[in-house]
């Protein structure tokens, strides 16, 4: 028997619904968290004003969508089938010869849409607010600035000096490694008290090791003076490879669709792009995850009855979700240190929660 489109609908909107609003007071929780939270960071610093914190805190609430997603499509859809299941509804639809199978894929429709919402909407207003709760909380509550900024034309840093800043900047990156970045064609602008243009030195080769900047074939041009070209010259700094490679906006500030180009971007760079790429393939890898909760609510949930104790089921859903989240994050955590290939550590907790989804319902429903 064909699941009617009546019926399609009814548990299309039921799973939806429910799974909304759970999403709607994990959100709520969350924003009441992170306003507390910021309240106490900003006390001590006048500037961070209650307005400054209100903005924080709704800045952060597209990205918290995005964490708290899968969670929401696992309860939503645990309490979806729990009500229908008390209520019978279910026991009737499969008494009239309607399998679990087809009166599941209205909900997993409704898993994918929203899974192919979050990377093709959401994902892009998460990535702009975000960049702005950064720069907020960098401004007021760290007193700091980012001190690197990569483009298809080269790469820029800045650096506090002993009597001003140095901005530095190189047309290309020819190796990167743990401690030791080799830039080439540098150009150096050196400032006095930040805004008084004190030197330029360009340089055909610039090497930082640790404590200090190693350049090679250098020119220095000062205002006034004539020219002096020295074939290798050292300027101090507090910058280290490390550093440098934590400047880059971090995966969660890049929009799904500027990913790809900015992976592409740090590699002809020589840096690495490690983190990038996992974070691109778990949002390529999000609509079978979320298909994979509605399936693992479904195994939980399919066979209750008044005899079993809500609890248990309960329990059992919450148990699972928070092995899953820690499960990705140890293999998230494997890929960006090389343990295991990029690609893998992203797809896998979609795969395995999907395999275990189905296997779990081809169990109970076939035996």
């Amino acid at each position: 028997m064909r699941l009617s489109p009546t019926l399609t609908w009814y548990f299309g909107k039921h799973v939806l619904f429910s799974i909304l609003a759970v999403l709607a007071l994990l959100i709520g929780l969350i924003l009441i968290g992170d306003t507390i939270e910021l309240l106490r960071r900003a006390g001590g610093k006048p500037d961070a004003t209650v307005g400054i914190v209100v903005q924080m805190a709704t800045s952060r609430i597209p990205f918290m969508t995005e964490k708290v997603l899968p969670f929401a499509v696992l309860f939503g859809s645990m309490f979806s089938f729990w009500k229908l299941t008390g209520n019978q509804e279910l026991v009737v639809t499969r008494a009239a010869g309607v399998s679990a199978w087809q009166f599941l894929l209205p909900p997993i429709l409704c898993a994918l849409i929203l899974g192919s919402i979050q990377v093709a909407a959401l994902n892009p207003l998460s990535s702009i607010l975000l960049q702005r709760y950064e720069m907020l909380e960098a401004r007021y509550l760290q007193n700091n600035v980012s001190v690197m900024n990569l483009s298809s034309s080269g790469l820029w840093l800045r650096q506090g000096t002993q009597d001003g800043q140095a901005v530095i900047y190189a047309r290309a990156v020819r190796s990167q490694q743990d401690d030791q970045i080799d830039l080439r064609n540098v150009t150096i602008f050196r400032f006095q008290n930040s805004d008084d243009f004190t030197t330029r030195i360009d340089a055909a080769r610039a090497v930082l090791e640790p404590g200090t900047w190693h350049f090679y074939d250098a020119w220095t041009f000062t205002p006034g003076q004539a020219s002096q070209f020295t074939e290798s010259m050292k300027l101090p700094t507090n910058l280290t490879a490390r550093k440098i490679q934590d400047s880059f906006a971090s995966p969660e500030t890049m929009s799904f669709w500027d990913l790809k180009p900015f992976i592409n971007l740090l590699e002809r760079a020589g840096f690495n792009a490690t983190r990038h790429r996992i974070h691109f393939h778990s949002l390529l890898s999000r609509p079978l995850l979320l298909c994979a909760m509605v399936l693992i609510a479904a195994a939980f949930c399919l066979k209750f009855s008044r005899r079993r104790r809500a609890s248990l089921v309960i329990g059992g859903g919450v148990t699972t979700g928070f092995i899953l989240y820690f499960c990705t994050d140890v293999i998230s955590a494997l890929g960006v240190s090389g343990g295991i290939p990029p690609i893998l550590s992203a797809w896998a907790p979609a795969g395995i929660s999907l395999l275990l989804g189905v296997s779990t319902l081809l169990h109970l429903e076939d035996g």
